[in-house]
């Protein structure tokens, strides 16, 4: 997992939030939409078949994972999963909590709205919501 870079892009749009068995987790920079990437730290991804057997499932898991703890933070109508790589042709699987009164609802969240960043503080709070119902599952980035 040593050659493993982030997408400069991913990189950019989102806000680090540490790293799960498998895969980086990161927010999304668009306070419209809780808004969760994974990543999984394996180089040259582009699709969920590029994994082995025992990478798709540990990948699957740590999406209920995610999924399960940004419901709770958040209370949506609904989660979107998604893995598009159009794009960004790294793999990575989004994870949006979709609610009624959202911009975009009940289409997709893509180029609907401009991104409104988070704060400091509102970054840092989602994170903290999150961190507490993941617990021991997300850990510090060592390489950050």
């Amino acid at each position: 997992m040593s050659d493993f870079a982030l997408d400069p892009r991913l990189e950019a749009d989102t806000r680090l939030l540490g790293d799960l068995g498998l895969s980086r987790l990161l927010l999304m920079n668009d306070a419209t939409y809780p808004w969760l990437i994974l990543v999984p730290r394996r180089p040259g991804l582009s699709e969920l078949i590029d994994l082995d057997r025992d990478a798709r499932i540990a990948l699957l898991d740590e999406i209920a994972l995610v999924s399960e703890a940004l419901k709770a933070a958040t209370g949506p109508v609904k989660l979107n999963v998604a893995a598009l790589g159009n794009m960004v042709r790294q793999l990575h699987v989004h994870v949006i909590a979709r609610f009624e009164d959202d911009p975009a609802w009940p289409g997709p969240v893509w180029g609907r709205a401009p991104a409104r960043p988070y704060s400091d503080a509102s970054a840092r709070d989602i994170a903290e919501r999150l961190a507490a119902r993941l617990g021991d599952a997300l850990k510090p980035v060592a390489d950050a």
